[in-house]
């Protein structure tokens, strides 16, 4: 018998920006796989005790992967995962592979005043003010990141490490967020932030419905991982 379809299962598309990112490696690996969505809009909310969640995730957050008899609920392990089945998603030097990991790392474990002050809502548009510190340090270690890796590997192509990659995958979700609140980039960071919404994949992901909407929905971001 065959191996099952893995099965990811995630949040709303417009706001879980942890759902996101193994869903684009997924796609860019060209990793067959279902997705079914989980209403984060129901008793148990942020205290990781959803039902539905619970089910399928020992950690009580989306996203998860079940492949088979493996049930991985993280989105970095998620993206390891897929990698492990489509190398080309990290760099092929094994020096530049180093330097997106900690990219990637950095983005997974850190950043919290920007997701906190400017949570994720891809169809959103205003100007934000009255920014705290710690997210304009936020703002401006994304920036810095995203300028030395463009200068560094533009001639390789238009994405942060020249061809796309799991790097890509965390940050487009920053992008996205810059986006939403008005966020001022320098020129060559809007080219690249252009490059992630022109993205085949990503713009399925940003053409999907908004469901399950609720009016604290802007803090669910903070409940992934």
């Amino acid at each position: 018998m065959a191996n099952p379809v893995p099965k990811l299962f995630i949040g709303n598309k417009n706001y879980s920006s942890w759902s996101l990112r193994p869903w684009l490696c997924l796609r860019w690996g060209e990793i067959e796989f279902e997705e079914e969505l989980i209403s984060l809009a129901q008793e148990g909310y942020g205290i990781q005790q959803i039902r539905g969640i619970l089910r399928v995730s020992p950690a009580g957050k989306v996203p998860a992967l079940h492949a088979g008899d493996l049930n991985i609920w993280d989105s970095l392990s998620i993206a390891e995962w897929a990698a492990e089945r489509a190398p080309a998603l990290w760099p092929s030097d094994a020096g530049t592979r180093a330097e997106a990991r900690s990219v990637v790392c950095e983005m997974h474990s850190g950043f919290t005043h920007l997701r906190d002050q400017l949570p994720m809502n891809i169809e959103r548009r205003c100007k934000a003010s009255g920014l705290a510190e710690g997210t304009l340090r936020d703002i401006h270690r994304v920036q810095e990141i995203w300028l030395g890796l463009r200068a560094k590997y533009a001639a390789d192509g238009p994405w942060l490490f020249g061809r796309r990659s799991i790097a890509d995958a965390f940050y487009a979700p920053v992008a996205s967020r810059f986006r939403s609140y008005g966020i001022e980039l320098p020129d060559s960071l809007i080219k690249y932030s252009e490059t992630v919404f022109s993205d085949t994949h990503f713009l399925q992901w940003e053409a999907a419905p908004i469901s399950d909407c609720f009016d604290f929905i802007d803090q669910l971001f903070s409940n992934g991982h």
